[in-house]
């Protein structure tokens, strides 16, 4: 679905109409795949694994989100300076706060909740999208008055990401049109940066994450970059010169990482001739598509046996930003050698779960996925996951060494 983004600001500036469309757009999307696990698990029953969640409880938790931070929020006109622990409105459902707020509810409580049924919960989520789109109606078109519509509509794009990719791994039919990887054409090219002060981080109006903030110029070396993400027809020599079974290749985290898979090759992928697992079938694998659901210990594997390197996140932001058209992104989460750490000075935002914890335990990931809603798009955005996952739509670009 993704290509270089061409409207990167789009969710970020949008005004109050723009929003609602979106709004109503994202949860269009949500509702979709909530069918599509329907017609795969008539009980929506889903095995537990840390990467998982109940499909009934992501349908709540996304309600419970929006009304949340708007309709039970007294300060939401005050934007990044709400205080977080304002008293809250009653809630809609009276033990929503106690099933469905993520930062109390531990994730492998999820499973024993007594979760309310999909019918009840289509009808809070309709329910509170109404009133949503009211608020935003009658309040006001500034930064602050928008701030946590825009928050709001970011938190249900990025969970309908997360159901694509959990679907994939729950083994579900392929990923309905639109959401599907594209073949990469163009050759991957090395693109020069000279060495240059870079100023990197989010400075300006519009919305932006609290990891972003606090736009500092930094000396960036000189790199060689990939023009674009690797293709599996340039991943695969690495798996096919048995890279998967020589440790040499491998940090000592990589290695007890890969021990402890068992993997011989990427995951969803038996080969050779190299074969794709979509749904229950096995099909021949489009060499042309971007690598895919490959861990961070994975591509740092590949560049130690092609002598490579994967380039810092102020590398890959630098070259996303000065590079134009010439450093295609978008085609999947890229894995980046910086740890996710925050940038000097900051604030925490109100939704203060959603950074804080994380700094030092997780790796940066830059760029977007073809599962990645096209108004997230950003060359600022800093994602984050730890480098074992492979079930997200994750690949990578090179750097020489």
């Amino acid at each position: 679905m993704s290509t270089q983004p061409q409207a990167d600001s789009d969710f970020r500036s949008a005004g109050p109409r723009p929003l609602a469309a979106a709004l109503q757009a994202s949860r269009r999307d949500t509702l979709a795949t909530l069918e599509r696990f329907e017609a795969a698990l008539p009980d929506l029953q889903v095995p537990h694994a840390e990467t998982l969640n109940p499909p009934r409880w992501e349908l709540g938790h996304i309600g419970w989100f929006q009304q949340y931070w708007l309709a039970r929020n007294p300060q939401r006109h005050l934007g990044h300076r709400a205080d977080p622990l304002a008293a809250r409105g009653p809630a809609q459902a009276p033990d929503s706060d106690e099933l469905f707020n993520s930062s109390l509810v531990p994730h492998a409580s999820r499973w024993q909740l007594p979760l309310p049924g999909v019918a009840a919960l289509r009808e809070s989520l309709e329910d509170g999208l109404h009133r949503s789109l009211n608020l935003l109606q009658e309040g006001g078109d500034t930064d602050d008055a928008l701030y946590f519509f825009r928050l709001v509509l970011a938190h249900e794009d990025m969970h309908h990401e997360a159901a694509l990719y959990m679907a994939q791994a729950l083994g579900l039919p392929g990923a309905p049109a639109g959401w599907q990887p594209r073949p990469l054409v163009a050759d991957r090219v090395a693109l020069c940066l000279d060495a240059a002060p870079f100023e990197q981080g989010w400075r300006g109006a519009g919305f932006a994450f609290d990891n972003e903030l606090g736009a500092h110029t930094a000396p960036v070396p000189s790199s060689l970059i990939d023009s674009r993400v690797l293709r599996w027809d340039e991943y695969l020599p690495f798996a096919e010169a048995g890279g998967y079974e020589q440790a040499r290749w491998w940090s000592p985290a990589g290695l007890a990482w890969l021990q402890g898979t068992g993997l011989r090759a990427p995951r969803y992928l038996r080969g050779t001739p190299w074969q794709v697992q979509v749904g229950d079938r096995w099909q021949a694998l489009d060499m042309s598509l971007p690598a895919c659901h490959l861990s961070a210990f994975e591509a740092e594997a590949w560049c130690a046996w092609a002598g490579r390197r994967l380039p810092t996140e102020g590398e890959w932001e630098r070259a996303a930003v000065q590079a134009g058209s010439a450093f295609a992104w978008g085609d999947v989460w890229e894995w980046t050698a910086s740890p996710f750490e925050p940038y000097a000075g900051f604030v925490a935002h109100p939704y203060q779960d959603y950074s804080a914890p994380w700094f030092g335990s997780r790796r940066v990931l830059r760029g977007a996925s073809f599962g990645t809603q096209p108004r997230l798009h950003h060359a600022r955005y800093r994602n984050f996951f730890t480098p074992d996952r492979n079930d997200i739509f994750a690949g990578f670009r090179s750097c020489a060494l």
